[in-house]
């Protein structure tokens, strides 16, 4: 942990981009030119150097395998002297998809929960499913259709509501609104999503459940948009742009009034004014 005891747990399922993302904020926090620095040595980097040798030749990284397990811990530094623990556990995203299906947080996740000051939740809009689930289908829908024959499978962001409860539940966080741990919300793929609203307005228009349980739940929560690679990458094929430049030139957040910055490092910083 940190020097303080402080840290940000990151919560992302598979293909929300926490590979890109984490390979380029390490470089940028390692550069130290953004709001955020490195502040110490990190554990466990292997997964995310080997993703940024693959953004150096201009190729997109490889999936993480489901089996992989790792618990990367970056300690980091704002200008004014804020310190923290930026958690990456559990780097293949499926397990907390196993999570959800098997309604259990197990005991290491646990431990995480309730040490964090802050969560960051990853989330990839244009992959979530949210039409004809039993919340968005009325009882009239359902008249006259066989038990047998029909069935209602739950969203997508009611899973991660779903999810986002057993969270609360694990840390005993029970007292509303919640500002212990501080939420951001980081809608990833930015580029890809094709809207010209607010990160806010975005989850809004896309999970307007979502975004209602988590402005009841939690007081102050953040919600920014993310493109870390700021274009589609091909794993095969090289991006002659990014091997010229670098990556390091790549990649924007879009902040809550709609502005475009290209410090990565904005969301987590974001979330260091809950630790005083």
């Amino acid at each position: 942990m940190s020097k303080n005891g402080n840290s940000i747990l990151l919560i992302g399922e598979s293909g929300v981009g926490k590979t890109h993302y984490g390979a380029q904020l390490l470089q940028r926090l390692m550069k130290g030119d953004c709001v955020l620095r490195m502040d110490g040595a990190a554990t466990n980097l292997e997964p995310f150097e080997t993703a940024l040798e693959s953004l150096n030749e201009g190729r997109a990284a490889d999936h993480t395998a489901t089996s992989t397990y790792v618990d990367s811990i970056w300690p980091v530094a704002g200008p004014d002297g804020r310190q923290a623990d930026l958690i990456w556990p559990d780097y293949g995203g499926e397990q907390i998809k196993s999570m959800i299906s098997s309604r259990r947080v197990p005991s290491s996740w646990q431990e995480r929960i309730k040490s964090a000051e802050a969560w960051l939740l990853l989330i990839r809009l244009q992959k979530m499913r949210v039409s004809d689930d039993i919340f968005s289908r009325s009882l009239v829908d359902l008249r006259g259709k066989s038990v047998e024959n029909f069935e209602v499978e739950i969203s997508d962001q009611a899973r991660i509501i779903e999810l986002l409860q057993m969270f609360m539940f694990a840390g005993s966080t029970l007292e509303r609104p919640l500002f212990r741990p501080r939420l951001g919300v980081l809608i990833t793929c930015w580029d890809e999503l094709g809207f010209d609203g607010t990160p806010v307005a975005a989850l809004d228009d896309r999970l307007p459940m979502l975004g209602a349980f988590i402005r009841s739940n939690w007081g102050q929560p953040t919600v920014l948009g993310l493109s870390a690679l700021e274009r589609p990458l091909s794993a095969h094929d090289r991006d002659k742009d990014y091997v010229s430049r670098g990556p390091e030139e790549f990649g924007y957040v879009i902040q809550a009034d709609g502005s475009r910055t290209p410090d990565l490092t904005i969301p987590i910083n974001l979330l260091l004014d809950c630790f005083g």
